[in-house]
């Protein structure tokens, strides 16, 4: 599902009981302190966005908030699937849990892949930052890539072969009004990357 409630990947969905992950804890006190900024919620239509995900220890898997989560405010094991396999070129994934996996799971499973660092992502939506950083040339995705589609996976992918992305771990959705991805060694780090002091010029 994305934001605006259609489909825009294949998946195979698996229904289980996910376990509270050993992040689960820091990945919910951090989204309460999106939640009070703004940055993930449902907006004025009822529609969920943001979305965060922490890697499963050191495989390429990973737990993201489901989709449709976005209004609520305390999450819950259930609230989050496991995405286990992915394909770009599909546009496919196989995920598991009480939910489908969040529309931007494919784009998170980009930046997993690229950088074997980062641990922990957040797609929040914040419109001063977003053009505070397109202002100062930060990366960003080309314009007319859609969010939640593989050619947004190959974007950021792109994006750290040929910008500084991997040091900046932050880029901007161009044509995703507002959106913002940011990601870290863990999601406290990856929510202090949001703050404008380290991604921006200082005056």
């Amino acid at each position: 599902m994305n934001e605006t409630g259609s489909v825009k990947f294949s998946y195979d969905h698996f229904q289980a009981e996910l376990k509270r992950f050993p992040e689960f804890d820091e990945l919910n006190r951090v989204r309460r302190k999106l939640v009070d900024l703004g940055m993930v919620g449902r907006d004025a239509n009822g529609i969920g966005f943001g979305n965060l995900s922490v890697r499963d220890d050191m495989t390429s898997q990973f737990y993201i908030t489901g989709s449709g989560t976005g209004g609520i405010a305390e999450l819950a094991p259930a609230d989050f699937s496991r995405v286990i396999d992915y394909d770009f070129a599909r546009n496919w994934l196989r995920c598991e849990g009480g939910r489908i996996a969040s529309s931007e799971s494919l784009t998170h499973a980009a930046v997993y892949q690229a950088d074997p660092a980062a641990r922990a992502i957040i797609h929040c939506h914040d419109l001063r930052l977003w053009n505070a950083l397109l202002a100062n040339n930060v990366p960003a995705t080309p314009k007319g890539v859609e969010y939640g589609t593989p050619e947004m996976a190959l974007a950021v992918q792109r994006l750290f072969q040929t910008t500084n992305l991997k040091d900046q771990r932050i880029f901007v959705m161009t044509s995703h009004h507002g959106g913002l991805v940011a990601f870290g060694k863990d999601m406290a780090d990856a929510f202090a990357v949001l703050r404008p002091s380290k991604v921006l010029p200082s005056k």
